[in-house]
């Protein structure tokens, strides 16, 4: 398990760890309902917001089970969105990546870009076997970045749960080792 150097570098982006800088930016997707309506909780303040920021930079690579890593997306400088890469299951070598974007972001690729390094750190740095990610049914540009990364619909959980006041659906995407090996 090594810990890459940071920042990490892509043809676009810059991916790096949250510092209290970053305040401003996070608020700018942490406050709004249209982002959080498929992620649970709900808009935050400006303090919920700082409590989540030293949350997301307190761990700069995960040391155990349990932890997840939060880096922040940059482009031309400027920080657009957030990716994680959380280690479920230190036995069976399990993962899980997801990923945030300010709208104004949405549609130009990004989450793909930054999510294929959070795919790459889990399998060749974490050594993971399987990586997953989730997301709301009615939530397709998210599964759409799931598909584009190569991962595999494994599961559609109808009616799984009461979800913020209604029954909610959740679609859980899956890839192995060695397919992203055999995707390079």
């Amino acid at each position: 398990m090594t810990a890459p150097a940071y920042p990490i570098r892509t043809e676009r982006l810059l991916l790096r760890p949250f510092t209290p800088a970053d305040h401003a930016a996070l608020h700018s997707w942490q406050s709004r309902p249209d982002v959080v309506r498929y992620l649970y909780g709900e808009a935050k303040t400006p303090e919920e917001t700082t409590e989540s920021l030293a949350n997301k930079a307190s761990i700069t690579w995960p040391a155990k089970e349990g932890e997840h890593l939060v880096l922040a997306v940059e482009h031309d400088g400027r920080v657009i969105g957030e990716t994680v890469l959380k280690w479920l299951s230190e036995e069976h070598r399990q993962g899980e990546i997801g990923y945030i974007f300010h709208p104004d972001h949405h549609g130009r690729g990004y989450a793909t870009e930054a999510s294929r390094v959070m795919l790459r750190l889990g399998f060749e740095n974490l050594g993971l076997h399987r990586l997953v990610a989730s997301c709301d049914a009615s939530n397709a540009a998210s599964w759409r970045v799931m598909e584009r990364l190569g991962m595999r619909r494994e599961a559609h959980f109808r009616h799984a749960e009461i979800f913020k006041g209604a029954w909610g659906e959740e679609l859980v995407y899956a890839m192995l080792e060695d397919e992203w090996r055999a995707s390079r």
